[in-house]
């Protein structure tokens, strides 16, 4: 069998990816109905695609802890040695492990917008929900592609720590608190802060965007590049975090 074949039976012969599947999808879902549910009259009318998407950072989250499970796990119970000797090219088993998680990943988040969506249209059947936009198409299909260089740092992370809840105390709390704590650095902290790789990943996904009722600062206005370009520079950094992963695999012990 291929790597890719042996790492796909690997993933799913355990329950964490299906229950993180689950719990991604809900959330993304759950919280589009959330805010879109409750719109009445004007509030309504004024609704917009972005608000369909509040749980979306949320889901890649866990997405992320799954990714790096993944790997964490077999470094647990030593699982690894036994994957290492079966293909002593350590690389090669560590992508192929990425390119599986990776894949996944990706098709939940775009299965969790596009069924935010939908149940956003539904809720909020009387606002313009429309995909009109390559900005609003973007928003959409585009976490799929956050999600999929999302699992790539996690994996990354889990080959370099090796411990579960060391890798995912540092996936969660670097988006969602050590970049934004950047902005606290007196005179260059804004221009820091352009320059994270999470918030390159969001601002991919938010630039062009209408927030109607999140409001104009919701879609962030701090941005280094344009979107496409943030989207390299963000995958640029998990390529570059995976290859010291890899480099790091290759020389140390199992």
């Amino acid at each position: 069998m291929s790597v890719i074949t042996v790492e796909r039976i690997k993933l799913f012969s355990t329950r964490s990816p299906w229950w993180c599947m689950v719990i991604a999808a809900v959330l993304t879902v759950g919280f589009a109905a959330l805010t879109t549910g409750f719109l009445k009259g004007e509030e309504e009318q004024q609704a917009t695609i972005f608000i369909t998407q509040p749980g979306a950072q949320l889901s890649q989250m866990v997405m992320m802890v799954m990714a790096a499970l993944a790997v964490t796990t077999e470094y647990r119970f030593s699982t690894i040695r036994t994957s290492f000797q079966a293909v002593p090219q350590r690389a090669a088993l560590l992508l192929g492990k990425t390119a599986v998680v990776a894949f996944l990943a990706g098709l939940v988040g775009l299965i969790a917008s596009f069924g935010a969506w939908g149940i956003g249209s539904l809720f909020a059947s009387n606002a313009d929900l429309a995909i009109d936009t390559g900005a609003e198409w973007r928003l959409l299909a585009g976490q799929g592609l956050i999600f999929s260089i999302s699992a790539v740092f996690a994996v990354a992370v889990g080959i370099l720590i090796r411990q579960s809840a060391g890798a995912i105390a540092i996936l969660i709390l670097w988006p969602l608190l050590v970049e934004n704590l950047v902005l606290l650095i007196p005179k260059v902290g804004d221009d820091l802060n352009k320059w994270a790789p999470f918030v390159n990943g969001s601002s991919f996904l938010n630039q062009g965007q209408d927030p109607g009722l999140a409001g104009a600062e919701a879609a962030g206005t701090n941005f280094a590049f344009g979107p496409w370009g943030a989207l390299l520079y963000f995958a640029g950094w998990a390529a570059a975090l995976m290859t010291i992963a890899l480099l790091s695999a290759s020389k140390r012990d199992a």
